[in-house]
């Protein structure tokens, strides 16, 4: 009889075990899903800048070396973007490297308000619009990733899950975060 109870006792902690595990790794794919979401959206927003910087360089010759520091970040942040599932400080460095980009953008749209004609340009509009809604994207998707690395870091800290977590080697994942509270604003990129 104490055999039958220790054996089912056994049998429930080997399924705990593997019921765990298994949520550590849907938890830690969907952590990279939400990744690649991100990633998505920063793309397509790094795809608008050199149509972007090639409207503005038209109608605003003397600030090329904003639109060429712009066009510099936007190459350096592809080259993050091609190294695959991040670590922490490949994370940290693309928040860092997007940060700027997201400065330099509000900067070239700033200088439109010196160039009626530049704000005035359709494919110059088209321009602002369609940035506004990939920043409006990047946003959605970084809380959503953000959303998902919480979920995957508590199961990963709270007992008894984190018997396992320790077991098999799970790491805990980093924010996509914002530091300075200035950045945390999506940059207005509409002057309508």
């Amino acid at each position: 009889m104490i055999g039958y109870i220790l054996l089912a006792l056994a049998a429930l902690l080997i399924l705990w075990g593997v019921a765990t595990y298994n949520g550590l790794v849907r938890r830690r794919n969907i952590v990279a899903e939400a990744w690649s979401g991100i990633e998505t959206q920063l793309k397509r927003r790094a795809d608008l800048i050199p149509n972007l910087v090639e409207t503005v360089k038209g109608y605003a010759t003397h600030e090329r070396t904003t639109l060429d520091e712009l066009t510099k970040l936007r190459a350096m942040a592809q080259d993050m973007g091609s190294s695959g599932e991040p670590g922490a400080s490949a994370i940290e460095a693309r928040a860092a490297t997007e940060r700027q980009i997201t400065a330099m953008i509000g900067k070239v749209m700033a200088v439109a308000e010196a160039y009626p004609d530049l704000k005035a340009s359709a494919n110059f509009q088209s321009l602002q619009n369609d940035l506004s809604a990939t920043e409006d994207q990047i946003q959605l998707a970084r809380r959503y990733y953000n959303g998902a690395v919480r979920d995957y870091n508590v199961m990963i800290e709270q007992v008894p899950s984190n018997l396992i977590a320790n077991g098999f080697n799970f790491k805990k994942a980093e924010f996509f975060e914002i530091e300075d509270a200035a950045d945390r604003a999506v940059p207005k990129v509409s002057f309508s």
